[in-house]
């Protein structure tokens, strides 16, 4: 079995209404409500795009709550980035990144330090019945522009258990620019891996709309 499998990917948006209206149009479909993250003061909107290559798969349109209180520390996914607000802004939704989901976080950030990457700590989240264990840096950065993977350890439940299956399903994600070894400490299936000299991501979408190709930014941020 794989170390790590393909969880969700996420697309990073200026507002939740903007996002819904970017998947609407560029998808053909509505999200789902998600929640809120009190932890990081964000809240998202959720889609079903599991398939053969990639079950329980979804896609998360996350955005900062403008409701919730400053949460005391940098937020995930780069989202407190001043070049990537700036980008949502002129730009409006992005795919940003992906995160793969493992069966021991610790592990997994373990064999990732051995190779002097620095993904981040094991942090506890909750939002409703859910429960995770998610790799956050205390900076906040998502490293190699998106293309190395957040990490996942779910609870009991997982969210596509709560999602109604769309008409959305994820057919290849594409991986540019990895570190040296950080393909195989992550092992994650159905994953094309691409040299590069930056990284990003590619994903490969069969949508209402036909064949959606979803492509992250340009860098904005580098390995340390």
């Amino acid at each position: 079995m794989s170390a790590t499998q393909v969880d969700h990917l996420v697309v990073a948006a200026r507002t939740l209404d903007e996002g819904a209206a970017w998947c609407e149009a560029t998808l053909g479909v509505t999200p789902q409500p998600g929640g809120k993250h009190p932890l990081m003061g964000t809240h998202n909107r959720l889609l079903h795009i599991a398939s053969a290559p990639f079950e329980r798969a979804y896609l998360e349109i996350i955005a900062i709550d403008p409701e919730a209180p400053a949460p005391g520390r940098t937020r995930w996914f780069d989202l407190d980035d001043t070049p990537l607000q700036a980008a949502l802004t002129q730009r409006g939704p992005q795919l940003i990144h992906w995160v793969a989901r493992c069966h021991d976080l610790r592990a997994q950030l373990v064999s990732l330090a051995a190779l002097g990457i620095d993904r981040g700590e094991a942090v506890r989240a909750e939002r409703g019945t859910l429960r995770w264990q998610i790799s956050v840096r205390p900076d906040g950065q998502r490293l190699c522009d998106g293309a190395l993977p957040t990490l996942i350890e779910w609870g009991e439940h997982h969210p596509c258990e709560q999602l109604a299956a769309s008409n959305v399903q994820l057919q290849s994600l594409r991986v540019e620019g990895l570190p040296a070894g950080a393909e195989q400490a992550l092992l994650t299936a159905g994953v094309i891996h691409a040299p590069g000299p930056f990284g990003g991501i590619e994903a490969t979408l069969s949508t209402p709309r036909g064949t959606v190709q979803l492509r992250s930014l340009e860098p904005l941020n580098r390995l340390p």
